[in-house]
């Protein structure tokens, strides 16, 4: 596994989050994750909700399902799953990201989904609780994957389905590629780690999770980045507040900006990958 330099400092991952609110929100929107371009036409908005609902289909959410959103940002597709009819809860480290959550308004006729401000290794679920599960690019953000994976395991009952979408490392990155894209990327995006697509499948199987799809979307997600520097850089341009961000040293995680052409090129020279696994529980 690729890992930062220097171990994740305490309340990074939130702290990252709650400081880029505002970036966030204006770039992305309701779903802080990667788009699903399927014929590259998609806007940003199309393309993130099209990944969500594509999660909420892979993971059999319906009327009456209990589920659970592993990492559930600004609650975009914890908010979908409420308006099939699912019972949903959602953890997120950051408050910012939980506030607007429970802001945004239930479903007409639904129930807006519970949205917990805790860690998922100490999220205090009970055992069997939950008949789906997603994690959409959070466990990255995690250290011990193993104990992600099983606490995931532990939350679902006999059959319960697990839809993971996640940043991956290639199976062999080159030297150059781990300095200069993949260990940046972990340390300016506080990410615990970035595993191989056969790490995640060792962690989910030994974890009790019998893996039936497997996918690679690195190509249909990638587009992602460059819609995102674009609008970037049309907001430096046009509007003063970016600008007077990146100026301010007091800002640790203006690094992220960076971050993007880092992404671009990951993806381009296949350093980074995108990776999709639907499982379920053993019986």
């Amino acid at each position: 596994m690729i890992v930062p330099r220097a171990p994740l400092a305490a309340h990074a991952v939130d702290g990252h989050y709650d400081a880029l609110d505002a970036f966030y929100r204006e770039v992305w929107g309701e779903h802080v994750h990667h788009g699903w371009f399927r014929t590259g036409r998609e806007s940003v908005h199309e393309a993130t909700e099209a990944l969500a609902r594509w999660v909420l289909d892979a993971a059999g959410v319906g009327e009456g399902t209990r589920a659970v959103d592993v990492g559930c940002g600004y609650g975009g597709t914890a908010h979908l799953g409420a308006a099939r009819g699912a019972v949903v809860t959602g953890l997120t480290l950051s408050e910012a990201q939980a506030a607007i959550a429970r802001r945004r308004p239930a479903a007409p006729g639904g129930v807006a989904p519970t949205v917990l401000v805790r860690d998922w290794l100490a999220n205090g679920l009970p055992d069997g609780a939950f008949d789906a599960a997603w994690a959409v690019e959070s466990t990255t953000h995690m250290p011990d994957r193993p104990r992600v994976f099983a606490e995931v395991a532990r939350v679902l009952r006999p059959g319960g389905r697990f839809v993971l979408c996640v940043w991956m490392a290639g199976p062999a990155p080159r030297a150059w590629e781990v300095r200069h894209l993949l260990e940046p990327i972990c340390r300016e995006g506080r990410l615990a780690g970035l595993g191989t697509a056969a790490e995640n499948l060792g962690w989910l199987r030994a974890a009790g999770l019998e893996v039936e799809r497997e996918e690679d979307w690195s190509r249909a997600v990638a587009r992602t980045w460059t819609r995102v520097a674009r609008r970037v850089t049309w907001g430096l341009l046009t509007d003063a507040r970016y600008r007077r961000y990146l100026r301010d040293a007091s800002q640790r995680d203006r690094a992220f900006v960076l971050t993007i052409g880092r992404l671009i090129v990951a993806y381009r020279t296949g350093a980074l990958r995108y990776g999709v696994f639907v499982a379920r529980r053993s019986e």
